[in-house]
């Protein structure tokens, strides 16, 4: 316990002493000042407050005080003498809740930080005694401080609205980043001026949870931006408590605009896929990867096969007969599945009424909406096949007669109607190495590149390499004109399989 000075002590009246031993245990530091400015009195909270072991530390007037203390506001600012607490208090004033951060005058950091408020005591209508009471705020000061650290170098956008009034008394720099927005158009707006809840796609939900101050649950909104667009954003809102015990709400953001262009972009693709598919002159088929159900057909595919749209979408070309046997069903479904697509594939369409159409098939795996797909287009060759078994026709009846026919108008004849001239001595060599040669062997086998790799027991972008310089060698671009090229040349190269 503090004594008095002794001549102070002389002039307490008893009331005055009563006081002493009333707040002399309290938590809150206690300083008694006489109008004349005179500090008389200060229990041991208010001294360890403030360092001093003696009422007589803290100065025996308000003028030594402010020689003996510095006051700064919480922003660092310095204090003017003539605002310090005890000097209001000699004005007469009252106050609640200054809060300031207090050092020694002989040192350069701050020590610690006071809430502090003063009243007038009166005694016959004139000021009797000055109370000056002080709270130590320095360990809430220090944890708001490292929140404040945290918060304003946290990435994820963020900002803090308090639930007394709903206006917005922090922000990060993740925030104004998001949002466009600078912090002085942000802080001390309510939410009535920037309404982040707005655009929300729960916003009485989330609107009646912020005002119970209860957690709102991630929510997709639309956060309004300075030049009157709105951005696209995940939000949530935490309740939490602030300086001075205040209830706030802490929301935090994500950004979804990245993710909207980028739906908005695939749907603009997709819708472009739609058209270009509908009005594709060439008969085109989507089907499902798993199980081969038709989704969609195009306009030339109803008009090729004489089907409606709703006869086959749904179905699958087992169920309406797509295709002339079973067997070339199977086949052209194992040749999507081993290796996701195929070209030039020769088999006939079997339409509506049973008739049969020559085509050349291919097929690509394709991802729409979400979902594997397979796109097959088909190209009529029904004219093409009937010019070339007329012209057929028409050799054999010529060649029947072909005494009058030069030998180099009949080469010419018996090599159109044979298909592709047998490589004779006038073609140029092509130099394989062993390791080619079983590759082509296998090519010509059909087996796909994986299934060779595992034959031959090499890497896939070894197999990958050999055929590259095979094609590179025999002149050729598919694995369909690589297998016609060893075929007619089996029994050069010695290939069982190709002849």
């Amino acid at each position: 316990m503090v004594n008095p000075t002794d001549g102070a002590r002389s002039k307490e009246q008893p009331d005055r002493a009563q006081l002493h031993r009333i707040v002399e245990g309290l938590s809150d530091g206690v300083v008694l000042i006489e109008p004349d400015g005179r500090i008389v009195w200060a229990n041991s909270a208010a001294l360890a407050m403030h360092g001093c072991g003696d009422a007589s530390d803290l100065g025996d007037t308000v003028g030594a005080y402010q020689d003996r203390f510095d006051l700064r506001l919480r922003d660092g600012q310095p204090l003017p003498k003539t605002a310090y607490p005890m000097a209001r208090l000699c004005r007469g004033e009252a106050f609640e809740d200054v809060v300031l951060t207090v050092r020694k005058a002989d040192r350069e950091q701050r020590d610690w930080v006071h809430r502090e408020r003063g009243f007038v005591l009166d005694r016959d209508g004139a000021p009797d005694c000055l109370v000056l009471i002080i709270c130590d705020a320095t360990e809430a000061f220090e944890a708001e401080e490292r929140f404040e650290s945290m918060f304003n170098a946290n990435p994820a956008p963020a900002l803090i609205l308090r639930l007394l009034d709903l206006r917005y008394v922090r922000v990060n720099e993740g925030f104004l980043e998001l949002s466009g927005w600078e912090r002085d158009q942000i802080v001390g707006r309510s939410i009535y001026d920037l309404d982040i809840l707005a655009q929300a796609a729960k916003r009485d939900k989330a609107k009646a949870r912020l005002a119970e101050g209860d957690p709102i649950p991630q929510t997709e909104a639309e956060l309004p931006i300075p030049n009157g667009d709105r951005k696209l954003v995940l939000l949530a809102g935490h309740p939490a408590e602030m300086a001075n015990n205040e209830p706030c709400m802490i929301f935090t953001f994500a950004d979804l605009e990245p993710r909207r262009r980028a739906e908005m972009a695939l749907r603009q693709s997709e819708e472009r896929f739609a058209t270009a598919f509908r009005f594709a002159p060439v008969p085109m088929l989507l089907t499902t990867l798993d199980g081969h159900r038709i989704l969609n057909v195009n306009h030339a595919f109803l008009s090729l096969t004489d089907w409606g749209h709703d006869s086959v979408v749904g179905r699958k070309p087992a169920e309406i007969e797509l295709f002339e046997s079973s067997a070339t069903r199977r086949e052209i479904e194992k040749k999507v599945s081993e290796s996701g697509s195929f070209r030039g594939y020769e088999l006939q369409v079997k339409t509506r009424t049973g008739t049969l159409v020559t085509c050349l098939a291919s097929a690509e795996t394709v991802s729409i909406n979400g979902q594997f797909c397979i796109l097959a287009a088909f190209q009529d060759i029904s004219d093409r096949k009937r010019t070339e078994l007329d012209l057929i026709a028409a050799i054999e009846g010529a060649m029947q007669d072909s005494s009058w026919l030069s030998q180099k108008i009949m080469d010419r004849m018996a090599a159109l109607r044979g298909g592709a001239p047998k490589p004779g001595a006038s073609d140029p060599p092509v130099d394989l190495t062993p390791r080619e040669r079983e590759v082509l062997a296998l090519i010509t086998r059909g087996k796909t590149d994986d299934a060779i790799a595992d034959t031959l027991s090499l890497k896939r972008n070894t197999v990958r390499n050999h055929v590259a310089r095979l094609y590179a060698k025999i002149g050729v671009h598919s694995r369909a004109e690589a297998v016609i090229w060893a075929r007619d040349r089996g029994h050069q190269l010695g290939l069982d399989s190709a002849q």
